[in-house]
């Protein structure tokens, strides 16, 4: 009986592993609690290459993975960026795009006339949009301007009757009306950031509703022009709403895009956009838990305390930061994230999605997809796993679309903002 039973279990065995092989390709090296990791090769004149913006042609969408579809929930947007839904189910979308600045180099030039034709740069809309799905057919009928004006907007949140956003250099609140397509009312100014460099400012409110956390990215790619420059930056801060006081909760993060309670632990979680010039997988952006005042590296070090050797170091810091739990790959542009609840999704149990902008700064593109990291046990737990993919032409040409922002639905519905395709797209089974 022992030998017939390790014989079924000897067959089962390979059957998985021939059914993982056909399923699924294999795990890539780059991704994972253990990266492999080249050694950095700086460069002088950073890698420039990112495709053509072209957009979604009618009938065109992303190719969701197996047991899932994929359609429109939203089109007609100006760059939408970062979701949030609302408890009536309404969803917010912040449109907004970085703003060129002057000028210095013939690299500058070359990198903002590459970024304006992928569609990166240019205008800015400065508007939260309100998207309402009111016969619940998986499509916003209703698409109004909910705030105007803004500067730069990125993150929203709201807590109780309080909607707070975050434009590029200020921390706002506006009264909240439920139901509401529009506020009208003037804002509070709640904290100031430093505008320029990395933009975006992600909101998330703690559990309890105290407190706001925002990521703010760094100005430079490895403190440039000084650790002066950087102050408040490269860190995630806390704004306390009782007291109105501001401090940095994490620093040495590069640039904190997308953040995410796990909520068996209660523990922040962020994805980081890591330094350039040192090679298409050096070093890896990555997904990580946030510890209150860790230090993750940044611009000494990145991973596991590996030494950054363009930058003045700094010892005792280096010592003391932090290893990230997960890598994503190189310079894939890692920016939005949401816990996924098991079930939610056919096929995948719990763990965090990740949108992924994708690369302008490697010789073979990266991200330009929507990816799951399984957890388990308030981590990471097995290899990602792709959701939506086919953003990018196959050969590296053209890009159709560029996904930023996720979150869940109030019908469970996985949402993601396109901000080159311009749409707001729903996940659900098939």
């Amino acid at each position: 009986m022992q030998k017939l039973v390790a014989q079924l279990v000897a067959m089962i065995g390979g059957t998985m592993i021939l059914l993982r092989r056909a399923g699924s390709p294999p795990a890539d090296p780059a991704i994972g609690p253990t990266p492999a990791i080249p050694t950095a090769k700086p460069q002088g004149i950073p890698t420039l290459k990112m495709p053509t913006a072209k957009g979604w042609v009618a009938g065109h969408t992303p190719t969701a993975a197996a047991g899932l579809k994929v359609n429109a929930f939203a089109t007609g947007l100006e760059h939408p960026r970062s979701l949030t839904v609302l408890p009536n189910g309404d969803v917010l979308t912040a449109e907004a795009m970085f703003t060129p600045g002057g000028i210095a180099s013939a690299f500058d030039y070359a990198m903002q006339a590459t970024m304006k034709r992928a569609a990166a740069i240019g205008r800015s809309a400065n508007r939260v949009t309100l998207l309402r799905d009111s016969n619940g057919d998986g499509v916003a009928e209703v698409q109004e301007t909910y705030l105007a004006g803004l500067n730069q907007p990125f993150g929203t949140a709201l807590i109780g009757d309080t909607l707070y956003v975050a434009n590029t250099d200020a921390l706002l609140a506006f009264p909240y009306t439920p139901g509401a397509t529009k506020l009208t009312a003037s804002p509070r100014h709640l904290a100031s950031f430093k505008p320029g460099g990395h933009w975006t400012r992600s909101l998330i409110a703690t559990p309890d509703g105290s407190k706001i956390l925002i990521g703010v990215g760094s100005d430079t790619n490895i403190a440039d022009n000084g650790m002066q420059v950087e102050e408040g930056r490269a860190c995630i801060q806390e704004h306390d709403i009782a007291s109105g006081e501001t401090r940095i909760f994490a620093g040495g993060l590069r640039n904190p895009v997308g953040t995410a309670w796990e909520p068996s632990t209660g523990v922040l979680w962020t994805v980081v956009n890591e330094r350039d010039g040192l090679g298409d997988e050096t070093p890896p952006d990555y997904l990580t838990s946030v510890v209150e005042s860790g230090f993750y590296g940044w611009p000494y070090s990145y991973w596991d305390r590996i030494v950054d050797d363009r930058v003045p170091q700094d010892a005792v810091l280096v010592a003391a930061s932090i290893k990230p739990d997960y890598a994503l790959g190189g310079h894939t542009a890692s920016l939005g994230l949401c816990w996924l609840p098991a079930g939610t999704l056919p096929g995948f149990g719990e763990g965090m999605v990740i949108g992924q902008h994708g690369s302008w700064n490697r010789s073979k593109l990266s991200g330009y997809k929507v990816i799951f990291v399984p957890f388990a046990h308030g981590k990471p737990s097995g290899t990602a796993r792709d959701i939506l993919t086919d953003f990018l032409s196959a050969d590296e040409k053209y890009s159709y679309g560029r996904p930023v922002g996720v979150a869940i639905a109030a019908d469970g519905a996985l949402l993601v903002a396109d901000d080159v395709g311009n749409v707001i797209w729903r996940v659900t089974g098939a």
